[in-house]
Order: structure tokens, then sequence, then C-alpha cells
């Protein structure tokens, strides 16, 4: 029988869809473009925060006990001071009973501003040589320090042994942490000390052409005359008696205001300052020093007001002047690219400083999430099991057999929206041919034009009728078919899908409670053979009907497959039919449903196959579409979260659970995967190598278990490791994608996909 039914009051103009769908097609490759740029840009915050903890790039290597035949004797027994003048180097002692105090490896929030305290209240200057990477992440502690009167130095930016290091390295640190000092203080230094650098005579064969391309671009090399040694912790006493020159003798003094426990030193600082002060010592800074020695003691003490221009931070440093004095003399006032770069550099560290840690913590919460979702599914899968059932293949033995009630016999209708299904509809009509239970078939033809129609009458059937419509979308297809269906019980499946044979026998068998409005079916991939159909199978067994175990129980199914699912007319009516409004029309019936007071189930048993997209972009466009379906369903139906009584527990519950495991947590797992790239690569590879495979044996325990409950064979799960690493990565793009075109205001229209028919009888069941 064959009758040609225009959609009920549809005009022919196009729809909200279509009228959106030109507009949307022009701004698709932008989204993917930005959904990309927004994961790139989380990923290189996150490389910047290891960078500046050393993570990235580190180099832990220190030479030591190198030959220094080839650095000039008159160096190595010469002062602290190293300067090149022309080529020619040069080294200065600090003049008798004079302190030139030097804290290494800050700035910390901790110590160094109990350092400052500390000089602050005995009326003392010192000079800080700052590690780049910590000075971006404190600059607040270093604008601080820089206006109390102190001065700077370079001591790198990752403190790396610059011996090991190549040229465009050396320089890489210099300009990288005049930048952060530009950034955070608005000056910039000439002052440099390499890490672990101590007395002059320790300069080697490796660290001399340093030093020698260090004062060629303009920098002055401090080393010590008296090391503290306070890193050590060995007591207050101790690091007084060891920072104390012998016979009046003036010196570099080397203490530390970073690098773990501290708080040895700020004791001693003060106690030493007192007693070199009673011994007649004068305190002042590296500049200060440098100004007594050149015969100007003008400025030399403590100094107010702001850096004078000079310096550049690119790789030579100007000899300008302007400081504040003698005291900050090697300090310059950024100014130009360098100081707005080197805010940008600050401002970028900001972002990284709170970026990371958020996150850090917001994964672990994810993380623990996703895991406790695991077990749920795995408690509640199990029971769902064992009271479905119960008694099955027992005779009834064991506590009696589960019964939905009275067995439902009566006839039902099959609607089968078609749309240029030329290649499976007689594949879907031959397998309904072969049902248990007495049926109709009602075949939706959505304005195909190649000749869908024609081939589903000429299998000469007699329980089919065709309806012929002018293409209006699988929603107004299945409501047609809905309004011509003769039962009260309609079946609806998808043009390509093959159902077994007593499919449709059990699919309805829960509607003998009177409570259930609609039953979702257990779909499964025909075309597992190839490697893509392979991981949709996963998907399929693990994601979806694990899930559906989970949720029937809960009492919030979220969503009927479009491939099998069964439904009470008058429930379909009542809620208005399948809305237009959504993509996932299946999604918002099922909580539409649910808002109205029906209950939803899954029965396992009705299985269905149907053909998944055979290619990545089919697969794309596919899920793209069903991402995006079902946020637009959870936005249509937010107010169920405050709906009440029994058709409120979709609100309650579902809407909750559906929105964190299949929209938050999704979303945020690429960065999971990047956190463990990342571990692997720049932190510990064997932990987070066992925390990947310790998760990955977890999703594998849930597959095999999904996979026995379906029993399916178990030789599939071995491309779960490559579905891991390739296929998820994907999911996650696309949905990220959804997440953007929704935040965007977008608008998808129906895709078709191309089908090849190749899903057949389901005399492959459980290969």
């Amino acid at each position: 029988m064959t009758t040609t039914t225009p959609a009920r009051g549809r005009r022919r103009a196009p729809s909200r869809m279509e009228r959106a769908a030109g507009r949307a097609a022009a701004f698709q490759k932008a989204r993917v473009v930005l959904a990309l740029l927004l994961l790139l840009a989380l990923t290189s915050v996150m490389l910047l925060d290891g960078y500046l903890r050393s993570e990235i790039g580190n180099d832990a290597r220190v030479r030591d006990g190198a030959a220094y035949d080839k650095v000039p004797g008159r160096i190595l027994d010469g002062g602290p001071l190293l300067t090149f003048d022309h080529g020619t180097a040069r080294t200065q002692s600090v003049p008798d009973r004079t302190i030139v105090l030097t804290f290494d490896d800050g700035p910390t929030a901790t110590w160094t501003p109990q350092v400052l305290k500390v000089l602050e209240e005995n009326d003392v200057d010192a000079t800080f040589f700052m590690v780049g990477s910590m000075i971006s992440r404190y600059p607040g502690v270093v604008k601080s320090l820089v206006k109390q009167g102190n001065e700077v130095g370079i001591h790198t930016f990752t403190h790396v042994d610059l011996s090991y290091q190549s040229a465009a390295r050396l320089q890489r640190e210099l300009k990288q942490t005049q930048l952060a000092l530009a950034g955070a203080a608005g000056v910039t230094t000439t002052l440099f000390r390499a890490p672990y650098s101590s007395e002059i005579d320790a300069v080697d064969n490796y660290s001399w052409p340093v030093y020698q391309e260090i004062g060629g671009l303009g920098y002055t090399s401090v080393f010590v005359d008296t090391d503290s040694d306070d890193w050590k912790k060995p007591g207050v006493s101790k690091i007084v008696r060891w920072a104390t020159p012998k016979k009046d003798k003036g010196a570099i003094v080397l203490m530390h205001d970073a690098g773990g426990d501290r708080s040895q030193t700020i004791s001693a600082l003060g106690t030493y300052i007192k007693k070199m002060k009673a011994k007649g010592y004068t305190f002042t800074t590296v500049s200060g020093a440098q100004a007594m020695l050149n015969g100007s003691r003008s400025g030399v003490g403590r100094q107010s007001g702001s850096a004078g221009a000079g310096a550049s931070a690119g790789a030579g440093v100007g000899a300008g002047s302007g400081g504040t004095g003698a005291a900050q003399a090697a300090q310059h006032q950024a100014a130009g690219a360098t100081l707005y770069e080197g805010r940008a550099l600050v401002y970028a560290v900001a972002v990284a400083e709170w970026v990371v840690p958020a996150l850090s913590w917001f994964l672990l919460v994810v993380g623990v999430a996703v895991m406790g979702r695991f077990g749920m599914m795995l408690v509640l899968a199990r029971r769902h099991h064992r009271q479905r059932n119960r008694g099955r293949g027992r005779g009834g033995r064991g506590g009696g057999r589960f019964s939905w009630g009275p067995a439902v016999t009566r006839p039902v209708s099959v609607i089968v929206p078609a749309y240029n299904e030329k290649e499976c509809i007689a594949n879907t009509l031959r397998s309904l041919a072969r049902s248990t239970h007495p049926i109709e078939i009602v075949v939706v033809d959505d304005g195909s034009d190649d000749n869908t129609s024609e081939i589903a009458e000429s299998l000469g059937m007699p329980n089919v009728r065709v309806v012929r419509q002018e293409n209006a979308g699988k929603p107004a297809a299945l409501n047609n078919g809905v309004r011509t269906a003769r039962h009260d019980i309609v079946v609806m499946m998808d043009g390509d899908t093959v159902f077994e044979p007593d499919a449709v026998h059990q699919l309805v068998q829960p509607f003998a409670d009177p409570e259930i409005g609609a039953v979702a079916g257990n779909a499964k991939v025909g075309n597992r053979t190839t490697l893509i159909g392979a991981w949709q199978h996963i998907e399929y067994v693990m994601g979806f009907n694990l899930d559906r175990r989970m949720y029937d129980l809960l009492r919030c199914m979220p969503t009927i497959p479009g491939a099998i699912g069964a439904f009470r007319r008058d429930a379909v009516l009542g809620v208005g039919g399948m809305s237009e409004d959504t993509l996932a029309e299946d999604t918002d019936i099922t909580i539409a449903l649910h808002r109205a007071g029906w209950r939803v189930v899954y029965q396992e048993h009705a299985r269905a196959w149907t053909e998944a997209p055979g290619s990545l972009r089919q697969l794309w466009s596919q899920r793209y579409r069903w991402s995006y379906g079902t946020m637009q369903a959870l936005w249509k139906h937010r107010k169920s979260l405050t709906d009440k009584g029994p058709s409120g527990r979709f609100g309650r519950v579902g809407m909750p659970l559906v929105v964190l495991f299949q929209i938050v947590t999704p979303v945020f797992a690429p960065l999971i995967d990047v956190f463990t790239g990342y571990s692997m690569v720049f932190v510990d590879f064997r932990a987070a190598l066992l925390a990947w495979l310790a998760v990955l044996a977890v999703q594998l325990v849930c597959a095999a278990y999904a996979f026995r409950l379906d029993r399916e064979k178990y030789r599939y799960l071995v491309m779960l490791p490559l579905q891991q690493l390739a296929y998820r990565q994907m999911m996650y793009l696309v949905l990220i994608h959804s997440c953007v075109t929704a935040l965007t205001g977008g608008r998808l229209r129906w895709q078709k996909l191309k089908r090849t028919g190749e899903v057949g009888t389901p005399a492959g069941a459980g290969r």
C-alpha cells in the first residue's frame, strides 16, 4: 500500500534549521580552528609553567674538576669582580672593611620578604642574583626589593650550568631574565652571576669562554670571597662565622633566599649584620663597591627613587646611566619593546600560575569522578543484568523468573523513516519480515530521489505501507509515521538497521508495565570488521549499553537510540511528538517523556544491527551532530532541574550525570592526556606510564565485563589501547567543537551519511 502525505501543517518555506544551515556552514571551519586554538592555548600555558619550574629544558648537569690551564693566571688570582674592557679581562676586589651581601636563587614569596625585612631594620642594602623563572613568578617581591634600594643581578632563567650550553641558549637565558626583570620591576641590569659558581679561582677551561662572551655583552660577572654555606643548614653560629671575612678584608658574601628552608639564614642575617657593623664594616651593593673602587663614594649608601634609563634587554647590555645612585648603578630603566615584552611575560606567567594548579585540582576531581563512574557502572550493570536475567536459561529456578508482567502479544507498528536508503532499505525490511511478533511496517519516504520507496514496494510485503512526503527531516518523518500508525505501540528504527527476528517481541515486553512509556533497545555495530568499525563496536558495547544499564536502574535514561526504540503512541503524541528544536530528537523525546511522568527502560535482549560510519569524516559528522544535539536537548529541558515529583527525577539525577560525564568530563579529558604526555616527557616517565596503564586497566576491566554481559567475543578488546590513543582523542575534539558551536550560537542541519548496505542479516551476532 502506498500513501502520499504532505508534512501536516508545514510550509515549503525553509525551516529555521534550513535557513541557519547556510550561515552555519560558513563558520564551521572557523569553529574547528577555534576549538583547536583553545586546546593549543591551554597546552602552551602548561608548557610555560613546566618551563618555569625547570621541568622542560632542564639540564641538571654540573661540571666539576675540569682543567683550568687555559684561564689566565691573573684572573684566577684576581678579585671577585670580573669585567671586560674592549676584550681585556680585569678583576677587582672589594675594599677593606666592606661587605657586599649577595643572595642567590630567589626570589621566593616566603623567604625573600623576610630577608628584606631584616635588611630594612638594619638599614642595609644587598644585591640579589635572581633566577628569571622565579622573577616572573613573584614579580611583586622583585618590585618591592628594587623599591627598597637593593640591587638586582641575573642568575640565568632556569639555573643551568652554562658551560654545557650553546651560545644560543646562553643568550636566551640572559634575555629572558632581563625581560622578567623589566616586566616585574621595570629595570634591567648589567650584573651576572653564573649558577654553581663560587670563588674566581674555580673558573675552568669550559666556563672561561662563557665569561668572555658574557663580558663582551657588557656584563660584570660577580663571584664570591666568602661563602656562608647556609644551604647546608649548619646552624646560626656557623653561618655567621663562615660569612665573616678574615683579617678585616672586604668581601662579597654569599647567602641564599631560596632553595629550601632558609629559616637559619634569616636568623643569622640580623646577628651577622650587627656583628660586622660593630667591627667597623660598611655594607653596600656590588655597584656601590665598584663606585668606591673607582674613587667615588657618592650615592653608595641607601637611595630612593626609580631606576634610570639605559640598558637594553637584548643580547648586549648598554652601559647607560641614570640609576638611583651608585648603589644601583648597574640597574637601568627598561623602556620600549623590552618593557612591554617583559610585562607580557609576567602576565602570561601569572595566568599559568593560576590556570595550571586550578586545572590540576579540577582534573583530579574529574579523574576521581571518572573512576567513581566506572565503579558505579560495574556495580549497577551487574545488578541490572542479574535482575533482568533472573531465572533466564535455568527454567525459572533460583528466586523466580524475571517478568515485566503478562506477555505483550498484540500487533505493533514499526516506523522506518527513510531518505535515500536504496542500499539498505531492502535488508531492513527483510529483517522485519522475519519478526516473531505481529507487526505493521510504515516506511516514511522523506523525499528520497534514489528510488527508496520503489524498492520498498517492489518487495511485495503485505504488511508494508509506504508513506511519501516532501523532504522535511527525520523528526517530521517520524511524526508522520506515528500519526499514520494503526497500533498503540510504535517501534522506531533507522533505515539502515537490521532487526533480529525476536527483536520487536523482546522490545515491547516492558509495556506490560503501565508506567513504562518507552523502551531502549540494544544497538550493535554490524560493520565491525574495519578498524573504525571495531572502535565503534567497543564504544557501543561499553559506552552506550553499559551506561544504559546504569541509567535504567537510576530511572533516568537520557536517550532511546534511533536505531531501535519503542514508544506508547499516546505518550509520544502527549508530549508533542518528535521535536525539530534539536538535532538529537531521540534524546529530546526521551527527556520529554521523563518530564511527562513516564518511565523509560532498557531491554538488552532486543538487538538490532546498524551500519556505523565507515570513514573518519562521516564519523566526525555523525558524532558532531549527536554531541551538539544532546547539548541542545539538555538546554531545552533545563527547567527539569526544578521539576517536582517523579517527573523531576531526570532533572535531579539524570541531567547532572549527563552533563558531568557526557560533556564536562570529555571536554577536559584531552587535558588529562596532555598532562600524562607532559609528565612522561618532562617529569617522571615511569610513574606517568604506570598511571596511564592503571587507568587503561580499569577501562579494560569495564569493557571486558560489558562484553561478557552482551556475550561478545573478547578479541576486539586488543584494539582498546589504540582506541584510547587515537579514536578517543577524535571524540574529544568533536565534543569540544560542539561546545564551541553551542557557545557561538551556531546551528547545524541534518547530515546524511553515505551507506553501503553491508549490514545484512544478524547472522554474525556475537562474532
